[in-house]
């Protein structure tokens, strides 16, 4: 089991920031859980390359003509569906947290109650800077260049980095739900795949059915894909980015309050 944060007693005092403390110092915590468990990050590094490799070279051809030209396309596609997904792994830590006891260790302690949650998203944030430096070191060895700046580049990485992070409380509150880590697993796949695949990840937006299209224009991973191939590859971005900016912000605003409270139930 690993160990619970515990804070110093000069540090356990009230006032405006007393969560915000709470919450970096088990921050810490996570970041450390996954400090001593680099295995966990097999998801954000072995599996984007393996997508990479599949679609390039099995659909590329017959997709976009060929591999170079499919793997411009794909690449932010595939990083934007690994952030996605990568968000399951928080609510199927949290509900493993839950089965462990440790929340109730945490209740014990004189902290915020919203502070080992909000820790817990924030400590994620290792995941997803981690997936955003493996999937580009491997697209650029698969033939991946960009036609924008570095700014640019970083800037589509943090901004999938932020819809990773608000995607995030959704499934913390799905893990505070439900009553193991498998079924949050397994509800996680049903949301995020359809996300995924219904979306302008693997194919343009107008190779899709009519009926289709309509899900796929609102869908937000459609929106961050279209921001960060204007960004790798410099052409224009339109409103996508103020789209992605505003599905983070409805994303924290509907499911942080949400998540908070299932989880002061089940605490």
């Amino acid at each position: 089991m690993t160990a619970v944060a515990v804070l110093p007693e000069n540090r356990i005092h009230k006032g405006p920031l007393r969560g915000v403390r709470h919450s970096l110092e088990l921050t810490k915590r996570s970041l450390i859980k996954t400090w001593r468990t680099p295995e966990a990050l097999i998801d954000v590094t072995v599996q984007p390359a393996l997508f990479m490799v599949i679609f390039v070279y099995i659909f590329g051809g017959a997709v976009a003509g060929g591999t170079h030209q499919y793997l411009q396309f794909l690449m932010p596609g595939i990083l934007a569906q690994t952030v996605a997904m990568g968000a399951i792994s928080i609510g199927v830590n949290l509900n493993s947290d839950l089965e462990k006891g440790i929340f109730d260790r945490f209740r014990s302690l004189p902290i915020a109650r919203s502070a080992p949650l909000i820790g817990a998203v924030l400590g994620d944030v290792v995941r997803y800077v981690v997936v955003s430096i493996s999937t580009f070191a491997f697209a650029y060895l698969m033939g991946f260049r960009l036609h924008a700046s570095p700014v640019h580049a970083v800037a589509g990485c943090l901004l999938a980095v932020l819809f990773g992070l608000c995607l995030s409380w959704a499934l913390v509150f799905v893990g505070m739900l439900v009553r193991t880590s498998g079924a949050v697993q397994g509800v996680g796949f049903l949301v995020i795949m359809p996300l995924t695949f219904a979306s302008n990840v693997f194919v343009g937006v107008a190779t899709l059915p009519g009926w289709m299209q309509g899900f796929v224009k609102v869908n937000p991973l459609t929106h961050l894909v279209e921001s960060m191939r204007a960004l790798f590859l410099g052409t224009p971005v339109g409103d996508h980015v103020w789209w992605t900016l505003g599905w983070c912000a409805a994303l924290v605003a509907v499911f942080m309050p949400l998540a908070l409270a299932a989880y002061r139930k089940k605490v």
